[in-house]
């Protein structure tokens, strides 16, 4: 079992910054690769990006791609998603995801590909 925890959303200006984290607890977590999903008021939850378990490979959605990053620290079991130019319409709750499976670029970008949850974090962005 891994525990998941969301941290560092909150409001910002459009074009300002924020950076989250997720603290993971329960198993090696540098066993699992990691994502980032978010979910608009009346919309479907949406991939944001994954990282892999060593951090050497992310993959982005096209809608963040330039303007967020995520990052590893596996000595202190927390993945990091630094977020940059933001807009009103990454407005959401910021879960992230864990997994140990293998998967593929399929699996990666879809909440099933995933095992374990974070509660996550509000992240409002103002015009």
């Amino acid at each position: 079992q891994v525990q998941l925890v969301e941290s560092g959303g909150g409001l910002v200006q459009a074009g300002g910054s924020l950076r989250l984290s997720c603290a993971a607890s329960g198993r090696t977590f540098s066993n699992y690769a990691m994502g980032w999903f978010r979910q608009a008021p009346g919309k479907e939850r949406e991939f944001v990006t994954r990282i892999s378990s060593s951090g050497a490979s992310t993959l982005y959605a096209d809608s963040v791609k330039g303007r967020f990053t995520s990052s590893r620290d596996n000595t202190k079991n927390t993945v990091y998603l630094q977020m940059n130019s933001l807009r009103p319409e990454d407005t959401a709750v910021y879960s992230c995801a864990a997994t140990q499976r293998l998967g593929d670029r399929y699996s990666y970008t879809r909440e099933d590909g995933y095992d374990y949850w974070g509660q996550g974090t509000q992240v409002t962005v103002s015009s």
